[in-house]
């Protein structure tokens, strides 16, 4: 069943048989590299905790809204789409759209900033990188390694979601890189699966989030009038108004709006393939350009909206008060930790030679519940 599957993958595809992992693993006939890689994404701790971790409200906010996890699964579902149609390694796809998260914050990226500012002077901090450190370092699942022993490809695609590495100094300060040196390319282009994750998470949180905006009356459907491709949508469902309730017309219009993302990203990640004679995954390594995706007239869409959603939303009053909360909850959890930590935590677990970035590691991993009760037993 595997070597059909290897036989009907794209040329552009990672192929199903990896190029191995840090550690000599046990094989298995049942799974393949990558699927036995989304199975440690999904098992590990950092994964659940997801569950409880801001993507745009808090997560005590309510309980309809997207959360971390949440927003994952939708990731993975866009993903495993584009990569099943352009016959690519799905399960890959699949487990970094998953992964790419994992080292994010309490209280979204308002956390991650404030995190940030704390570990100024001790290597700043970044959810990508911390990413790296969660599956290669800190998930404590094995009797022979540290981290969840990733395949090199996996490894390879989370270290550049967001393309090829050209400054590695940021790395450096939070991650050992020189064990990656001889294993990852850094001034390569990431595969197709991996830019097919990390677009796909474009199309998730700016379809979702305005789905969550609307139903939060943050905004109104007639504020995104002036918003090409979006507006004709809109205009499209307005006489649904009268028989269906505005909560399923919104439904209808994200749905429809995700549509239109993926068919537009389809057909220019085509001309893209067949314009720059993309033939081998070689050249997809090698090519200065992002392969997948959008035309010039859905970038414009893009950018509109995340200006939208920026203006509207991210730094509207209700999200702003608990947002600018959490950055006060991980500045007093972070300098009250560093005054005693090991009354807040097991110091062995962690690295004594950079206890700031033991402090920083769990702060990181808490959910915005547990840095909230945390908070309240020590403000």
């Amino acid at each position: 069943m595997q070597k059909n599957s290897i036989n009907t993958l794209s040329k552009l595809a990672v192929p199903l048989k990896s190029k191995g992992r840090f550690f000599k693993d046990s094989k298995t006939d049942i799974r393949t590299d990558f699927q036995r890689d989304r199975d440690r994404i999904i098992h590990s701790t950092a994964f659940r905790r997801l569950k409880h971790k801001t993507q745009v409200f808090v997560n005590t906010t309510g309980d309809h809204y997207r959360t971390r996890i949440t927003h994952s699964l939708e990731v993975a579902q866009i993903a495993r789409t584009l990569s099943k149609f352009f016959n690519l390694n799905e399960d890959l796809c699949e487990t970094l759209s998953l992964a790419h998260d994992l080292g994010h914050t309490p209280f979204g990226h308002a956390g991650e900033d404030e995190l940030n500012k704390c570990m100024k002077k001790y290597g700043g901090f970044d959810h990508n990188i911390q990413t790296i450190r969660i599956i290669t370092f800190l998930e404590n699942r094995y009797y022979n390694f540290k981290g969840l022993n990733l395949t090199f490809e996996t490894l390879d695609g989370l270290l550049k979601h967001n393309g090829p590495i050209k400054n590695i100094s940021t790395y450096n300060q939070m991650i050992e890189t020189n064990y990656l040196r001889n294993r990852i390319n850094f001034l390569s282009s990431p595969s197709l699966e991996a830019q097919i994750a990390s677009i796909s998470d474009d199309i998730a949180y700016n379809s979702h989030d305005l789905e969550d905006g609307l139903s939060a009356k943050l905004f109104r459907l007639e504020d995104l009038s002036n918003i090409p491709i979006l507006n004709q949508i809109i205009l499209k469902h307005k006489k649904k108004f009268k028989n269906y309730s505005i909560d399923l017309i919104i439904r209808q219009i994200i749905r429809e709006i995700i549509n239109e993302m993926v068919k537009d990203l389809i057909l220019t990640t085509k001309k893209n393939i067949k314009y720059r004679k993309i033939k081998n995954l070689n050249d997809v390594y090698k090519t200065k350009l992002p392969i997948v995706s959008f035309s010039s007239k859905m970038k414009i869409f893009d950018v509109k909206i995340k200006n939208f959603l920026r203006q509207k939303m991210y730094y509207h009053a209700k999200i702003k008060q608990n947002t600018n909360k959490g950055k006060v909850i991980i500045k007093k959890l972070f300098f009250t930790i560093m005054k005693n930590p090991k009354t807040y935590l097991n110091v062995g677990k962690y690295d004594n030679s950079n206890i700031e970035r033991s402090i920083c590691d769990f702060i990181a991993g808490m959910t915005d519940r547990y840095a909230i009760n945390l908070y309240d037993t020590i403000k």
